[in-house]
């Protein structure tokens, strides 16, 4: 709300600081464009409990998923983009719901006062503290702490990208992330990862295909469906060799083009038409 808060956060630098270090790292992985907005009169779509204990209200981590829809059609980034979209969003709670906490599932709350959805991103619920006197003029100027912020939406994104820190015996060294956000080896984790579920892809893709011009008979197929048929199979065998020989960049890069071939020939127009209309053939 406007009238309460005058909130500042210099999201350019943030960004720039610490976002942008990561996503130069997973550009191998995929390619990445950050938007920001603001929204005013946000509505979080449920009625936080207050808890007369703390003078608090209170979100329980069933109600967090009636959380989303009412944010995401304010949004609009889904519907104005062809690709998948991350939100992550920072939330100021109105007045007459401060100060608003996430609970877990049993009840205690959520240190980082944030959650995340699988697909979809994140909302970290920032509080502002109430002004020492009732007469204090409106709107409140907030200057959000940037690093504590940037802090769990990385964090989110990683658990995004399934990067999550698994407990490891003390013995065990691992390589820090440092001021990428990402270490070496977690890249690696995420293109063998990446590398296999394409390879997947591509062959349920073209099973698929196979299975529908079976059941077509004296279907006539053009060459450059045939084609990209073969460069699938190609570029998967060589993903394949690339991947047992450790070369994760070149078997991830090698995927990627089965997929792309693969998708090319099964949704090729020509094909289309015969697979509804084989009588026309």
């Amino acid at each position: 709300d406007p009238k309460s808060h005058a909130v500042d956060w210099d999201i350019e630098d943030a960004v720039n600081r610490y976002v942008q270090p990561v996503l130069d790292k997973l550009s191998l992985v995929a390619n990445f464009s950050v938007d920001s907005q603001i929204l005013y009169y946000a509505v979080l779509g449920v009625t936080p409990r207050f808890d007369k204990e703390s003078s608090s209200f209170l979100l329980s981590a069933h109600s967090l998923p009636h959380v989303i829809n009412p944010v995401e059609a304010r949004l609009g980034s889904s519907a104005a983009s062809l690709y998948p979209v991350l939100n992550f969003l920072l939330y100021v709670p109105e007045r007459s719901h401060s100060p608003l906490y996430i609970q877990d599932k049993d009840g205690a709350p959520v240190s980082t006062n944030a959650f995340h959805s699988p697909r979809w991103g994140g909302i970290m619920i920032y509080n502002v503290e109430a002004p020492a006197s009732p007469e204090a003029s409106l709107p409140l100027h907030v200057d959000v702490d940037m690093v504590r912020v940037m802090e769990v939406f990385l964090a989110q994104l990683r658990l995004l990208f399934g990067l999550s820190r698994e407990e490891l015996p003390p013995e065990f060294l691992l390589e820090s992330p440092g001021n990428e956000g990402l270490a070496d080896w977690e890249l690696d984790r995420l293109l063998w990862a990446h590398t296999v579920e394409n390879i997947a892809t591509v062959s349920t893709t073209l099973t698929s295909l196979a299975q529908l011009l079976d059941k077509i008979g004296n279907i006539v197929i053009k060459d450059d469906v045939a084609s990209e048929v073969y460069r699938a199979v190609a570029s998967a065998q060589s993903a394949l060799a690339e991947l047992a020989a450790g070369h994760l960049h070149l078997a991830f890069k090698a995927s990627k083009e089965a997929v792309t071939s693969s998708e090319k020939a099964f949704f090729d127009p020509s094909l289309l038409h015969l697979l509804y209309f084989p009588d026309d053939q």
